[in-house]
């Protein structure tokens, strides 16, 4: 699905995952990542619907979640909270386990600001971007992230031709389900192969590498764009200066400090200036929708006016 947000310059989409996902890797404050992970679902069920975040959610992220919640205390005892002792006799502390859930809350936010990444920084986008800049680097990575979905979605092809003839990997002995999948990931194999080759030769036939070729893009900076990227700057400007107030400052070593709770007049601050960062495609899909609407009402009346018109006339 093509939202707003994914019409607006190539740039703004570049500049907005940097600064969204970059403030989730490096603060760990735990309403910050909260509000991380609201706009990152809310614009996942956007971008893929609820069908899909859900069972990404509940797959990958919920199992990874609890891995490393649970990972972080049996081989972290920093802390002076002591819960237990493990049987080894470390201790198991309440600072361990609460840095777990942070870092696991951290990793699912970034898997899904990813996947949205995915789905709107498309390679046309980001070999525009840094095309001239590292050329070869920029091919090579926009293959490569382009290459993950269109894996994903052949092996559901080639997986669904195999039910058709009888080689399901969801039916028989565990043996014959193995060799199923053994076939299916070979002819998937096969395919990533004969499409390298194809994309080698259709690259090479374009004039790639040659001196002198150039590009053709349809992006233009234009006033929306303008009027974007101030707002995405005045909200990140101002989350950075609550960040660099200490009005978030957080720590779980050896002592958990949490600063923001209760709120304060600086970390509402930041709260709200993030809250408006991680929430803008959604607000620009919502706004552009409303719009639509209020035209199309706006075209519905003039229709009916003219019929009445008519009426009249006749």
């Amino acid at each position: 699905m093509k939202d707003t947000f994914s019409t607006y310059h190539p740039l703004l989409n570049m500049l907005y995952f940097v600064g969204v996902i970059g403030v989730t890797v490096f603060v760990v404050h735990p309403v910050i990542l909260a509000i991380s992970l609201f706009g990152g679902i809310a614009y996942s069920v956007l971008l893929k619907g609820w069908k899909k975040t859900v069972k990404f959610n509940l797959i990958f992220s919920i199992p990874m979640m609890l891995i490393v919640a649970l990972m972080n205390p049996m081989f972290n005892h920093y802390g002076v909270t002591i819960i237990g002792y493990l049987h080894n006799g470390n201790p198991f502390t309440l600072e361990s386990c609460v840095y777990g859930l942070v870092m696991a809350m951290m990793l699912v936010c970034t898997m899904i600001w990813f996947s949205c990444y995915t789905i709107v920084m498309t390679s046309d986008k980001f070999i525009y971007l840094f095309g001239k800049i590292i050329p070869a680097l920029s091919l090579v990575l926009s293959m490569c992230l382009r290459f993950v979905p269109k894996f994903i979605r052949e092996a559901g092809v080639i997986s669904d031709g195999q039910k058709c003839i009888g080689r399901s990997t969801e039916n028989g002995s565990l043996v014959k389900r193995a060799k199923h999948g053994i076939t299916i990931f070979s002819i998937l194999v096969t395919w990533a192969l004969e499409n390298a080759i194809e994309t080698s030769d259709s690259m090479k036939c374009r004039g790639y590498g040659e001196k002198g070729r150039t590009a053709f893009s349809l992006y233009r900076f234009d006033k929306r764009d303008i009027l974007c990227l101030l707002f995405m700057g005045a909200s990140f400007a101002l989350t950075l200066f609550g960040f660099s107030k200490g009005y978030t400052f957080c720590q779980y070593n050896p002592k958990i400090i949490v600063k923001g709770i209760p709120l304060t007049a600086g970390s509402l601050l930041v709260y709200l200036a993030f809250l408006l960062f991680s929430v803008l495609p959604v607000v620009l899909e919502l706004w552009d929708r409303y719009q639509w609407k209020q035209r199309r009402k706006q075209v519905e009346k003039a229709e009916q006016a003219n019929y009445r018109l008519w009426e009249v006339q006749d």
